[in-house]
């Protein structure tokens, strides 16, 4: 399984906020017009799960499957084409601020590598990005 990882990212809102907001996948509402509509398209959510139309790769399901309150949240995918498990790691810096980074591991055969790496690593950066911008 290969493991990839968005930059860290500085959030200027504390940890116990940046979590509260994230573990409610009902508030990816506040993403939309925040992540460019060639990388995501079609977003939907639950409590406990979104599903995102990604091109080239289709409809892909992310279901929060643990939450280690207020420092990760845990996530895999359904349905995807390859195994994917993703989560999101909030650190405190200080009293009034975090930090934010993103990790997937992925299971890719060598053949699919070449075509998938880029995207994956390309959308994992845009995703912290666009939750590196949202208000908490």
């Amino acid at each position: 399984m290969s493991q990839y990882e968005s930059s860290v990212k500085n959030i200027p809102y504390p940890q116990e906020k940046v979590y509260s907001k994230l573990e409610d996948l009902n508030n990816l509402e506040s993403l939309k017009g925040k992540i460019p509509e060639d990388k995501v398209k079609e977003l939907t959510y639950s409590r406990d799960e979104a599903t995102v139309s990604v091109p080239p790769i289709g409809n892909l399901t992310i279901r929060v499957v643990d939450r280690e309150a207020p420092k990760c949240i845990k996530m895999e995918a359904a349905g995807s084409p390859i195994p994917l498990q993703f989560w999101i790691q909030i650190i405190p810096d200080g009293e009034e601020a975090s930090k934010l980074r993103l990790v997937a591991k992925a299971e890719i055969n060598f053949m699919l590598r070449a075509m998938i790496e880029k995207p994956l690593k390309d959308g994992l950066e845009k995703i912290a990005d666009a939750l590196a911008k949202i208000s908490y």
